[in-house]
């Protein structure tokens, strides 16, 4: 049995966003081989967070910049450590690497948030596409000094090794880890003729939703609705703003609906999910909420990012935005496209996204890994650099801010 120590940036919301949900299927697949998992974080909870401890996991409300936590890894002596994004391995990594020396670091980077940076800043300010940015230093540095580093997406394993020369014995590409959608499933889904509507989910903590809200407000409803006027747009989404809320406008047939308890259940009610993404990262959990539901989409080719298998997708991909309003009044009204779009839906979960496809190949290599531990660190001497190069400092500003703390108290 193992002991694995999560550091989480924040308790998971597996019902207020796809990183809550990435974060519960990894747990859940070290708890299902009998490993000991201890989730601890220095944030709030909030009442969406999940109740970890009736899955067996142990909690533990750590704090910032404190060597409590020091006594407590020494404590607990965990064989792996999962830092829960970038972040969460700046703050902690050094503290690990100091007092658990043998434990395997794990970066689960959620997705490559200077990829998202990028996009953001190319369409805000309508320039080209440029990865160098202040997250992209930190974001590579904290993957070059982990012992692997897990990505979502084929596409951005694809910018690690090629743009960024990053070693590929430090990254693990380990998508969502889905269960198989069976036909008994899929024979419960409401049929096309008892499905209607237009839906949008998204959590609008996350800009590229608030951003995708405007833009169907403003550019694509409007052009839907004069092809489907009795249709209706339901917009839903945890921590929604008063500025989301200002866009609610029933006459429109424009709903802000908030947030959804349940996202599987609530999108199998719809017949199509609309989402115009303009930049973002990873794997959108929209997407697999929506096949998990037997819900066709349109999406622009960034939303519908390293999912598609051979072009096809459950739907259609279109970035033009007339375009866009004209497949999704299309995908909507045709029973025959509907349907072959689901189908593509369920097939492409299960080819891309399946726990039985990925779970015991991922368990195997870390194993296999910490069992060849120094062997694999001796070879990523950047790394190592790294570690003493970078933590230097951060660990002498951790522990200026730890004094300064106690001073103040």
């Amino acid at each position: 049995m193992h002991t694995i120590l999560f550091i989480g940036l924040v308790w998971p919301e597996p019902q207020s966003s796809a990183a809550g949900t990435r974060i519960l299927q990894l747990i859940r697949m070290f708890r299902s081989v009998g490993s000991e998992v201890v989730f601890a974080s220095a944030a709030a909870k909030s009442p969406y967070s999940h109740p970890l401890s009736q899955e067996g996991v142990w909690e533990e409300d750590i704090q910032l910049n404190d060597s409590r936590f020091d006594a407590f890894i020494r404590s607990l002596k965990p064989d792996m450590v999962v830092f829960d994004r970038f972040v969460s391995e700046e703050q902690y990594g050094w503290r690990i690497r100091q007092y658990c020396p043998s434990a395997l670091t794990i970066l689960d980077t959620e997705d490559l948030h200077f990829l998202r940076r990028a996009r953001q800043e190319a369409v805000k300010r309508n320039t080209a596409l440029d990865y160098y940015n202040d997250i992209t230093t930190r974001e590579i540095a904290a993957i070059l000094r982990c012992d692997l580093s897990l990505i979502i997406s084929k596409s951005e394993m694809e910018l690690l090794l090629a743009s960024f020369r990053v070693p590929a014995e430090l990254l693990y590409y380990l998508p969502f880890l889905e269960p198989k959608i069976e036909k008994s499933a899929t024979n419960k889904w409401l049929p096309f003729e008892k499905r209607k509507d237009f839906v949008f989910i998204g959590n609008f903590l996350h800009e590229p939703n608030w951003h995708t809200v405007k833009v169907l407000k403003a550019q694509i409803w409007p052009q839907i609705r004069k092809q489907l006027p009795q249709t209706e747009l339901h917009i839903y989404g945890a921590y929604a703003s008063e500025k989301v809320y200002q866009l609610h406008q029933p006459k429109d047939s424009f709903l802000i609906k908030g947030r959804a308890v349940d996202a599987r259940k609530t999108l199998e009610a719809y017949r199509v999910l609309i989402a115009p993404i303009p930049f973002g990262a990873g794997i959108k959990g929209k997407f697999i909420d929506a096949m998990q539901a037997g819900t066709p989409s349109v999406t622009t080719a960034v939303g519908a990012e390293s999912m598609t298998i051979d072009g096809h997708w459950n739907g259609y991909i279109e970035n033009d935005l007339d375009r866009f309003a004209e497949k999704t009044a299309l995908l909507y009204s045709d029973r025959k496209v509907w349907y072959k779009a689901q189908e593509r839906g369920v097939n492409i979960l299960n080819a891309t996204s399946s726990k039985e496809q990925f779970e015991t190949p991922f368990l195997v290599h870390i194993n296999e890994l910490k069992a060849g531990l120094e062997t694999h660190r001796r070879r990523n001497f950047i790394g190592q650099i790294l570690q003493n190069q970078y933590h230097s400092a951060s660990k002498y500003m951790s522990l200026w801010i730890e004094e300064k703390n106690k001073n103040v108290q």
